[in-house]
């Protein structure tokens, strides 16, 4: 189930507030875990199990910890403890996710070594349950935050299993600690305030979703997988990885929107995942507002254990390449993926070893368009599965493309994706959040109180436009699921 389809809209949510907010306050946990778990399990009922055995282990592992230390135990055997839950999280993800290409990899070694018959082995194709990289990561930080004494162990398997399957975020994130929602799942109300504010922000991720990412991703689509890259044009080929970048960004901020809002509908406050990323002026920066709630993890979890940048300049940009190398890995089996993560771990190297520096007395512009075009060059890696295919695109790209008649931008720059595309570059800055804050913050004056107005009937009529417009198009079947459901 999607958040952007007519069943989830129209029938799913309805009933899942309607049914949350008359039940009673004791059971109204109960009621959330239910409806997540039929969310869940509305397009993939086996994969339902692989989640309840996440829940059930993480949450032994948790009960555990608490016993062994409250008997006395040594530190070793509470890190024995943990190393067990990680173990044992990381073997699922492993299993569910890379079995079926580590498999290959191994394959295609022993053929290239001379292994013939290899070439005939097969495995069973193991599928993917979606959101398995959230949730797993979810489990593991909640173990390692019980162990540090940095969370209290949840005693209740049922608020243990809400906070893993909670269904606005279960699927794509953002990646929620326990000790971030604990209080929550244990108490929490709805003002009328909140649920408004839920329900603006998750118009706002709708109208990313519907009315730009997938609107961009049509052309991205298109040009990508249709259009042979010996009649590319660079004109052409950039407009491709221009549309894909605005894609991923719209589709990922919208879907995490729209969880931040729903989980805002009844009663959960979450941590932002993006703090526009396209207007920073270094990867650096970029890696602060981009995915916060990954990044966030990557560093607590295993950047800082590894040593961080506490032990000489050698060991830091080590750390950077083996936490972007499992960055990487981490958003799929694929060596573009990998590729994607250790470029970008590289150009934070760069940047640590003295071009941070230079940026920060170069110009803003000049600053800004080397992030623009050193993330869409990594975006290439990340939508192009072959590594040869995406280095023959950027190649197009930097002036090494066909200069056919045949293919030129008017083939694509319709009305439309003109329209997302423009859209997609305003909304990509933070005007808006400007302009909110200018909203909350003005004062009781007539002049101040007629602005207010307007901008509150202004944002009013704008969010009811984005409905309309998304009821149109999700009417007309022009719904996808998001890009971060294989992740």
């Amino acid at each position: 189930m999607v958040f952007n389809s007519p069943v989830f809209l129209f029938l799913f949510l309805p009933l899942c507030l309607g049914l949350y907010f008359v039940a009673p306050l004791r059971v109204r946990n109960a009621v959330l875990l239910v409806a997540s778990l039929v969310f869940y399990a509305w397009g993939e009922p086996k994969a339902v199990v692989v989640m309840l055995a996440s829940i059930a282990s993480n949450y032994v592992y948790g009960r555990w910890l608490e016993r062994r230390r409250s008997g006395g135990a040594s530190d070793a055997s509470l890190r024995g403890i943990v190393g067990l839950a990680v173990a044992t999280n990381l073997g699922l993800l492993i299993a569910f996710k890379y079995a079926n290409w580590l498999w290959d990899q191994a394959r295609g070694a022993l053929v290239a070594g001379g292994v013939e018959q290899a070439s005939g082995w097969t495995m069973t194709e193991i599928p993917l349950p979606v959101g398995i990289s959230f949730f797993t990561f979810q489990a593991m930080s909640y173990v390692v935050d019980v162990y540090r004494r940095q969370g209290e162990v949840q005693r209740k398997p049922v608020d243990f299993a809400l906070y893993i399957a909670l269904f606005p975020q279960l699927i794509a994130g953002p990646i929620v600690r326990y000790r971030d929602v604990a209080r929550q799942i244990a108490d929490r109300t709805v003002t009328r305030a909140d649920f408004a504010e839920g329900a603006r922000r998750f118009l706002v991720g709708l109208g990313k979703k519907v009315l730009i990412a997938d609107i961009v991703a049509a052309t991205a689509d298109r040009i990508f997988n249709d259009v042979p890259q010996a009649t590319l044009t660079p004109s052409v080929a950039w407009l491709a990885t221009a549309c894909y970048t605005l894609q991923i960004y719209f589709d990922f901020s919208g879907y995490s929107d729209m969880a931040i809002g729903l989980s805002r509908m009844f009663g959960f406050r979450l941590l932002e995942n993006f703090r526009w990323p396209y207007v920073s002026r270094s990867i650096t920066e970029f890696w602060r507002r981009w995915h916060i709630s990954l990044s966030s993890w990557f560093r607590d979890y295993l950047y800082i254990p590894l040593g961080g940048n506490r032990r000489g300049p050698a060991r830091t940009y080590l750390n950077l390449l083996i936490v972007f190398f499992l960055c990487g890995l981490w958003h799929g089996a694929s060596w573009s993926f990998l590729v994607w993560g250790l470029f970008h771990g590289a150009f934070l190297i760069i940047e640590r070893a003295g071009l941070s520096k230079v940026l920060e007395r170069a110009p803003a512009v000049l600053t800004r368009a080397y992030l623009l075009v050193t993330v869409m060059v990594g975006w290439v890696f990340f939508r192009i599965e072959s590594i040869d295919a995406a280095l023959g695109h950027l190649a197009v790209m930097f002036g090494a493309g066909s200069s056919s008649a045949a293919q030129h931008l008017g083939l694509y720059l319709d009305l439309e994706l003109s329209l997302a595309l423009v859209a997609g570059v305003i909304g990509s800055t933070p005007w808006l959040d400007v302009a909110r804050r200018w909203r909350a913050s003005a004062d009781e004056r007539e002049g101040a109180r007629t602005a207010r107005t307007l901008y509150d009937l202004g944002e009013s009529a704008a969010l009811l436009a984005v409905l309309a417009l998304a009821a149109v198009m999700i009417a007309a079947n022009q719904y996808s699921p998001f890009i971060y459901f294989r992740f």
